[in-house]
């Protein structure tokens, strides 16, 4: 895999900025947070959409998200913390930091085997219909009477066995172990740490009108409606946390390699070492991190599912990168958004496929283009031109390279199975330098999209000589 530069880095994000527009408003996603950290600095921090379709108000790169078990990291680095420290051993039990489950079936659950999902401890209880806010989040006193109540579905270290409730009682075990609650150490030894103004543990009332809106899904409705923020209350520990798109990359950043700020490399290595393959899927998990491979390239980070907002972030602790996607939609489609970002970032950095070319050579030949068969986009990454469909969910699936023959010509360079290898694509343009229409894959007529969308605008019908042009 080629190392990023970051010219290369700059063009994938301005191209992924267009879009994830582009697919917020196909798939009808109210708003679209998104940020890329490289090193130390915010490459790209966007936001597209609207925070609430009831007031249409306009999404910022500013609006807090419920970024729900994201929480789990955070949760995860606390423990690290006080296992740094001495205060808690990864091999202590449920038993012996939590007196109310000393008894109980799952009194001798390993913090270890909380972290990494293998307790076997059940998922949210057996009513969890407070994900759907029929009723409050548990308090302490409910989350110690489910953990109670015969909370072991599977026995230890049987499977990997995704548990809020495990995850919940880890923040009781750090409230024990460093004598403060859960909040307000995290609040301290993390954010505070970190100095992440726009990052909290728990829905702060204070801050209500600086969230973003969450929304319904339209598998159910031909409508979204407004969902409302609820505190999490014992269960903090597990998806409690709010944040921005560009606060959680620089959190993530803490997480590189030899970054010291919250733990050291030892702790980090342990929290980032897959403990186990997560059935069903391509990926592993850590000690609260979640781990994949997306092209040639190992990531980590989490998912966060809350009522009415979707959210992801992968990061790359050797090359020092961190995505993160977050969407105000029950249904918000966040993974495949921030997998498309990693897969575009190393398109840009790919090594081969032809000569690299300054940006002012190929800006020209840039934009997004229709025709009545659909929109493609030709795109500048990395200093190779590409051509691009933004109507499927991963924009690298097919991409075709194109290769410069002259000011008014490329060629199809490669591109996959039933694609135009070898032929050309013909540009036409204005007297200003701005394209008027592009003849491309067999050899059809597309037009500047805005140009385009205006040409279908008051047709009833398109007809044999009369087709879409301006």
């Amino acid at each position: 895999m080629a190392e990023i530069s970051r010219a290369h880095l700059v063009d994938a994000c301005r191209y992924f900025d267009s879009w994830v527009a582009f697919r917020r408003h196909a798939e009808r996603v109210p708003g679209v947070q998104a940020a890329v950290l490289h090193g130390e600095d915010v490459v790209l921090s966007t936001a597209h959409g609207v925070s609430s379709v009831a007031t249409d108000e306009p999404l910022t790169d500013r609006h807090l998200f419920r970024i729900a078990s994201h929480s789990k990291t955070f949760t995860a680095t606390a423990i690290m913390q006080l296992v740094e420290g001495g205060r808690v051993r990864l091999d202590d039990t449920v038993g012996q930091w939590i007196s109310d489950l000393a008894e109980s079936s799952i009194s001798s659950v390993t913090v270890r085997e909380l972290v990494s999902h293998a307790g076997g401890l059940t998922r949210d209880g057996a009513d969890g219909d407070f994900w759907q806010l029929y009723r409050s989040f548990p308090d302490r006193s409910e989350l110690l009477r489910v953990a109670g109540d015969d909370a072991a579905v599977l026995e230890r270290n049987e499977r990997f066995k995704y548990s809020n409730i495990g995850f919940s009682l880890l923040g009781v075990i750090i409230e024990a172990a460093s004598g403060r609650p859960y909040n307000a150490y995290v609040a301290e030894h993390i954010v505070g740490r970190l100095g992440l103004s726009d990052t909290g543990p728990e829905f702060d009332p204070s801050r209500a009108s600086e969230f973003a809106g969450g929304h319904s899904a339209l598998a159910y409705a031909e409508a979204r409606i407004p969902i409302d923020h609820v505190d999490t209350a014992a269960m903090a520990a597990a998806t409690g946390f709010y944040s921005t798109a560009s606060d959680l990359v620089r959190y993530t950043s803490a997480h590189f390699e030899h970054d010291v700020r919250l733990l050291g490399d030892d702790a980090k290595r342990q929290m980032q070492h897959a403990a186990w393959d997560v059935d069903g899927t391509e990926t592993s998990y850590g000690l609260g991190f979640a781990i994949a491979t997306i092209g040639d390239r190992r990531v980590l980070g989490h998912g966060g599912g809350y009522p009415g907002h979707i959210t992801r972030t992968f990061f790359d602790p050797v090359d020092r990168l961190s995505v993160s996607v977050f969407t105000n939609a029950i249904d918000g489609p966040a993974l495949a958004w921030a997998t498309a970002a990693i897969r575009l970032i190393d398109l840009a950095a790919r090594e081969g496929g032809g000569e690299r070319r300054p940006a002012a050579e190929l800006a020209p030949y840039c934009g997004r283009y229709a025709s009545l068969w659909g929109v493609y986009d030709i795109v500048d990454l990395g200093g190779r031109l590409y051509q691009l469909d933004p109507t499927v969910a991963d924009p690298v699936m097919s991409p075709t390279r194109l290769e410069v023959i002259d000011e008014r010509t490329l060629r199809i360079a490669s591109t996959p199975g039933y694609g135009s290898r070898g032929e050309r694509i013909s540009y036409e343009f204005a007297d200003d330098g701005s394209v008027t229409s592009v003849r491309a894959g067999s050899g059809t007529t597309a037009l500047p999209i805005e140009a385009f969308r205006a040409a279908l605008r008051g047709r009833g019908r398109v007809g044999l000589g009369d087709p879409i042009r301006p």
